[in-house]
């Protein structure tokens, strides 16, 4: 299988030092990454007047591997680099052809291919060829509980920090989509009181559109502390205002949660830093598993996690044929709770 070179970081560093390899194979499931290297480059290396003659962006449907190949054996005029971007190379025929290419690639040039949504079969000739003398880059999707890290950091890099209840509430709601993360941190980093450096539950609430009290975070909250009252109240508002706060949404927060409730009772060491490490949480929230545990035992909790295989099922019309959501989530916290 071929090496995979460099990470996210590191290919952004070099490119920010100027240091650019003859090309670029940019794939995987998660866009973001794709999307935010390809435009560093298109926007970065050549200057306005040098993109004009030396700079080329085609879409895989719209080109053939072979004008690929041809308009990055072209020599650059009056600058330094040629570069050629390839948007949705996924859509390109013959990448095979890349294997004449590479036998010796044209140094001025830097050629990127966007191969989105999938990966390249590694087996091919041309993807070893590409690890050894380009960038072979593999944009992986995160897991849900690795958004509230990637949210913490690109706040970081902005000098501002998030409350951790705030970050769930935005992993909840916007599931691990970094396209549509990034796009409303953008939002609240503008529209964020002048001087403050803290996003917010309240601040979350006012510009993304999603409750501060009527949301799976605070459901989750409600059963873990069984309040019946509240999770009640929740699930009455969930039922009012089915689109902002979908079924199988809720379903994947407290399967999530469930799941690794029944982990956390063969942890051994039950600091809350190996809890963390172990769950893969921030430690902020190993608090919710040391109270969950006091409140279900293992056996209760084993059947909470079929519960909740059971009412996925339902909720996609398996042995059910008329019980709406709203109804099915009623069902659902009533059983877990009692």
């Amino acid at each position: 299988m071929a090496k995979k070179s460099n990470d996210f970081q590191s290919i952004l560093s070099d490119l920010k030092q100027k240091v650019y390899k003859p090309i670029y194979l940019l794939m995987g499931e998660e866009p973001y990454y794709i999307d935010v290297i390809s435009d560093y480059i298109q926007n970065n290396v050549l200057t306005e007047t040098e993109r004009e003659f030396n700079q080329m962006v085609v879409y895989g449907a719209d080109v053939s591997m072979r004008e690929v190949i041809n308009m990055a054996k072209r020599y650059p005029m009056m600058s330094s680099h040629t570069v050629i971007i390839v948007k949705e190379a996924q859509n390109l025929d013959n990448l095979d052809d890349l294997n004449f290419y590479l036998q010796k690639p044209q140094e001025t040039s830097i050629l990127v291919l966007c191969y989105k949504y999938k990966k390249v079969d590694a087996r091919k000739k041309f993807v070893t060829e590409i690890a050894n003398k380009g960038v072979l880059f593999e944009s992986k999707k995160l897991y849900d509980n690795q958004v509230p890290a990637f949210i913490g950091d690109y706040l970081k890099k902005e000098g501002l920090g998030i409350e951790p209840k705030a970050a769930q509430m935005l992993t909840d709601f916007l599931g691990a989509n970094l396209s549509n993360i990034v796009n409303e941190l953008d939002k609240l980093i503008i529209s964020r009181p002048q001087g403050a450096t803290l996003i917010t539950p309240d601040l979350v609430e006012k510009n993304v559109g999603v409750s501060k009290d009527f949301n799976n975070f605070e459901l989750l909250n409600a059963l873990i502390n069984k309040d019946v009252f509240k999770a009640n109240q929740i699930v009455f508002y969930f039922e009012q205002n089915p689109k902002s706060n979908p079924l199988v949404l809720t379903l994947t927060v407290l399967f999530n949660f469930f799941s690794n409730l029944m982990l956390y009772y063969y942890i051994k060491d039950k600091s809350p830093s190996n809890v963390a490490q172990e769950l893969g949480v921030n430690p902020y929230f190993v608090k919710d598993y040391q109270t969950a545990a006091s409140k279900y035992n293992a056996w209760k909790t084993m059947e909470i996690v079929s519960l909740l295989r059971i009412y996925d099922a339902k909720s996609k019309g398996i042995d059910n044929s008329s019980a709406s959501d709203g109804e099915l989530m009623k069902e659902l916290v009533y059983k877990i709770l009692h």
